[in-house]
């Protein structure tokens, strides 16, 4: 199975823009690789430097194609619904690509709560299941704070949880939340950056305060990022001047076992 990754972390700590860089990367190598936007706060298009002016539409919001594969009427919560639907079409369908990365974009459910059963959250566990069990391509998961789109059956078998934290307390305490979450659905290896360090003193706060985390490497702040951030563009459009220190933690996610 090819590699599953899930990359979670506080907001504000530069999780997308870690994770569409590290995807545009494995890509370049010339693997197939899907970068999943599964975190309400959708901009992975744009660090993916797809245009903000390509329509998207989550596919939570695809109700015509929710009732159609489960059976059920749009935007009705109760009722009967298959709750194995069809979903193997639906990366190639609806993703959108650029440089060698397929793009879907998952969408969220907006009423009834993260554990409701509803056909919308039929349709998402189904495709995320579908995408780490039965795709060849290198999966990568952009997913809020919690991974609440992964069911069980999904998480047994990504091989690990990324957490992207600062040096600030909040970002670790936020990845403690994650590894916890994590052992409780089965994810067996919880990985770290640290992103945005200035300086030694950063990094050490890091290591002292997660010392029992496996830290894949440190991502200095840099001015591109920051800039691109602001501007809602993508950084490092050519590749080959993405800083080392992200490159090396690329090739290490590369080569998880």
């Amino acid at each position: 199975m090819s590699l599953k990754l899930a990359f979670g972390g506080k907001g504000g700590v530069g999780k997308t823009t870690l994770t569409a860089l590290i995807a545009r990367i494995i890509a370049c190598e010339g693997k197939k690789v899907i970068a999943i936007d599964a975190d309400p706060v959708s901009n992975l298009a744009s660090a993916l430097g797809i245009s903000e002016e390509t329509p998207i539409t989550p596919i939570a919001q695809l109700s015509d194609l929710i009732a159609e594969r489960t059976g059920a009427t749009p935007g009705t919560m109760g009722g009967f619904f298959t709750l194995n639907p069809k979903v193997d079409d639906i990366p190639d369908r609806f993703s959108l690509e650029r440089d060698g990365v397929k793009l879907l974009v998952m969408g969220t459910v907006q009423k009834g709560g993260s554990g409701c059963i509803c056909p919308e959250s039929t349709i998402l566990k189904a495709l995320m299941l579908h995408l780490v069990l039965q795709r060849d391509e290198v999966v990568i998961m952009d997913m809020e704070a919690g991974v609440e789109h992964l069911g069980r059956a999904t998480t047994s078998s990504v091989n690990a949880l990324v957490t992207v934290v600062n040096p600030g307390k909040r970002s670790r305490v936020a990845a403690l939340q994650i590894r916890k979450l994590a052992e409780e659905l089965g994810i067996k290896r919880v990985l770290v950056i640290g992103n945005r360090v200035r300086n030694p003193q950063d990094q050490q706060m890091i290591i002292d305060s997660l010392s029992d985390f496996e830290i894949l490497g440190f991502v200095p702040e840099l001015d591109e990022i920051a800039e691109s951030d602001r501007l809602g563009t993508r950084p490092y459009d050519d590749l080959e001047t993405v800083p080392v220190a992200v490159r090396e933690i690329a090739q290490k996610l590369a080569h998880l076992e």
